[in-house]
């Protein structure tokens, strides 16, 4: 099994970074791993900590209509080049935590996502440096206010709600190009989403550089890289489970605000 870099808090709610054991306990590193964090003797225990979102980005940037059969069942049709927006990172929540349903929308949409997480300062690079500045890959679910979306004009009120960022459950170093990625919605096996993420118009590199022509990448932002077809929505209540392959699964509930 990949290592599984964590973040988590103890119970006097101190932060730290980890390896995550297969006996689930948790080996604190002494800085983020991207910044060449290393074991430390310090061994938190399952019932010690708490897992939180595997980074704290100064930034989420997402990117929209990046399958081609989510841009059809959107109505529009694929951009030409990547078409971007941010979360912020107050968007963020952890896996097995809640999403809260804002009174101000009537229709709260999933989209599973594969997210890369930045290692290194990333500023008008090629895609073939984009590569070493990709530290690892995580899952994402941007979450979306579809009808404030539409109202709008813009995604900024949709997709920045808080909690509308389900990212984790951990961070890993690589994964397989042509991983499944699959959403779970409640207790049906049969996925509401499910497209290998090869399948993407714009792969990971040429996000990471396309953003990076734009907006200085530092270590720890994360890069979301869009949603396949079938995307739908959620009610308050619902279970919401997004997998990627050699990565794992991340799983939120929808409470009302």
């Amino acid at each position: 099994m990949a290592q599984r870099y964590v973040r988590v808090q103890n119970l006097e709610g101190k932060i730290y970074y980890g390896l995550l054991q297969l006996s689930l306990s948790v080996q604190v590193l002494d800085a983020p791993p991207w910044l060449e964090g290393q074991p430390t003797d310090l061994i938190l225990e399952p019932e010690n900590y708490q897992i939180l979102s595997p980074c704290a980005p100064s930034k989420v940037v997402a990117v929209g209509k990046n399958y081609r059969d989510h841009a059809q069942e959107m109505g529009s049709i694929v951009p030409k080049e990547p078409l971007i927006f941010l979360k912020p990172s107050t968007s963020m929540t952890a896996t097995e935590t809640q999403i809260k349903y804002p009174p101000q929308s009537e229709r709260v949409d999933y989209e599973g996502e594969l997210a890369v997480v930045i290692g290194l300062l990333t500023c008008n690079c090629t895609p073939e440096e984009a590569q070493t500045k990709i530290w690892g890959y995580t899952i994402a679910n941007d979450v979306t206010a579809r009808d404030l979306q539409q109202r709008d004009g813009q995604w900024t009120r949709a997709k920045g709600f808080d909690t509308f960022c389900p990212l984790g459950p951990w961070i890993v170093r690589e994964v397989n190009p042509g991983a499944r990625l699959q959403t779970f919605l409640n207790d049906d096996r049969t996925p509401v989403q499910s497209a290998c993420i090869d399948e993407m118009v714009f792969p990971p590199d040429v996000l990471v550089s396309y953003i990076s022509q734009v907006m200085t990448l530092l270590p720890g932002d994360v890069v979301l890289t869009g949603t396949p077809s079938g995307v739908g929505q959620l009610h308050i209540g619902d279970r919401i489970r997004v997998e990627i392959e050699g990565i794992g699964r991340l799983e939120n509930t929808v409470t009302k605000r």
